[in-house]
């Protein structure tokens, strides 16, 4: 034995293993610690991406709802869902609502803490390092200009439809402010729209119709860029003075404001020029009564608003009257621009009182036909519009505001609407939005 010992003192290959067997148990720990510190390092990640979701889903219910206790709900629903490190929590989730920072709006913050030790480091640990993760999540703005903007609230109504085999280009985009799964859809057998961006609070179907610049679902809601504008008693009191009555097709000489019962024709050869710089309020003949836009001639005005209203003001059950323009008809109208008006950007602005129609059915129809121009908002806050586009003419500076929209047209035409450079010419300010859940620490 003394002998297998010397030679093995003397043999490289015994020094070898003697190198080795020391370097073993470094080996063995720095395997171990790595083991321990992936691990860690993973539930880093997980716990991370817990609190963006949470403190995510925290500002979209802090939107609809600036309550802590409902904002925190929300928070603890999503951590169920997506807190997926198989670890309890070591303290329950701390959530707070900062105040608004700039263009920073309800903001939420989440923290969150896990501990549990491991099997190689819990040997030379008294305890598991704690692992936090801490999030904070708010409204910011969005920077996509819109030239539709749908103001349904209902989860099983959808704010966007495209139908028929409409084709529609637009260097601007469209929001659906429907939290439905179905909030703009495309049901045409072959339509096609081309936007900068489809924005919706609900879902976008998925169609291979939309030819857009990016998706948007799941965004907040757009405002409502008209939601403070009603037409007042003193702007009806002249329509009250006297019974109005519809006018007759020609020329309306003058800047005064107008007041009809209704504008009706029937035949495509009408004419009927309203002039320049007024207001026309189509108002009915009593509360009873609604007063509406019949159109299969041509109707033009210059830096005017159409007001569909009622006398009876502030009777909330008064008549409402609808915008009808026939497959023959035109409208050719520009909005007021200047600051001072009331209506300024308003082609079109139907008042909100008027009530809702049953069914999936549009009030309000607009053709596009070849000639028609239209520099200005159509607002329909509490209907439904369907616009036809059966021409091809170049929308440049048109806006819909309006409760749903129906794009609708034949398979010849190609609808194009432009936010263009010069829409302040018409009074038209960009809307932008809507605003947007992000990240911001």
């Amino acid at each position: 034995m003394i002998s297998f010992v010397k030679r093995l003192r003397k043999s490289e290959k015994g020094s070898t293993l003697v190198i080795v067997g020391g370097a073993l148990p470094l080996l063995v720990g720095a395997a171990g610690l790595a083991t321990d510190t992936i691990q860690w390092a993973l539930w880093k990640r997980q716990l991370q991406r817990a609190a963006d979701s949470a403190a995510i889903a925290g500002v979209y219910t802090r939107v609809k709802n600036d309550d802590q206790t409902a904002v925190e709900g929300a928070v603890s629903d999503d951590l169920e869902l997506n807190q997926h490190t198989g670890i309890a929590l070591l303290s329950e989730e701390d959530v707070q609502l900062p105040a608004d920072d700039g263009d920073k709006e309800d903001q939420v913050s989440v923290a969150l803490e896990i501990q549990k030790s491991l099997p190689f480091s819990s040997m030379f640990m008294t305890s598991a390092p704690i692992i936090r993760a801490n999030a904070t999540a708010a409204s910011v703005p969005g920077t996509d200009e819109y030239c539709v903007i749908t103001l349904e609230k209902s989860a099983t109504k959808t704010g966007i439809t495209i139908g028929g085999n409409t084709k529609i280009k637009m260097s601007c985009g469209m929001i659906s402010n429907s939290p439905s799964s179905n909030s703009a859809l495309s049901n045409g057998n072959s339509s096609s729209v081309e936007a900068t961006v489809i924005a919706a609070v609900g879902g976008v179907q998925a169609s291979t119709a939309w030819n857009v610049g990016k998706y948007d679902p799941y965004t907040t809601a757009a405002e409502d860029p008209y939601g403070a504008i009603d037409p007042t008693a003193t702007e009806m009191a002249h329509c009250a003075a006297n019974p109005p009555s519809a006018p007759s097709n020609g020329t309306i000489a003058g800047t005064n404001d107008l007041c009809y019962s209704d504008i009706t024709q029937n035949n495509k050869t009408d004419v009927l020029d309203l002039g320049a710089d007024r207001t026309i309020y189509i108002t009915g003949k009593n509360a009873n009564t609604a007063g509406s836009v019949n159109i299969h001639g041509t109707v033009k005005c210059e830096r005017c608003t159409i007001v569909l209203t009622n006398k009876a003001i502030p009777n909330a059950t008064a008549k409402i009257g609808t915008f009808d323009m026939q497959s023959d008809g035109q409208l050719q109208i520009t909005a007021p621009k200047d600051a001072a008006e009331k209506y300024k950007g308003i082609a079109v602005f139907q008042d909100r009182r008027a009530t809702d129609a049953p069914g999936s059915g549009s009030p309000n129809k607009f053709n596009g036909g070849g000639s028609q121009v239209i520099q200005g908002a159509l607002y329909f806050p509490s209907q439904s519009v369907t616009y036809n586009g059966s021409g091809t003419a170049t929308a440049v500076c048109t806006r819909f505001v309006t409760r749903r929209i129906i794009f609708s047209g034949n398979s010849s035409a190609e609808n194009q609407f432009e936010k263009g450079s010069k829409c302040g010419e018409y009074g038209l300010d960009g809307v932008e939005g809507g605003r947007l859940v992000r990240l911001v620490a």
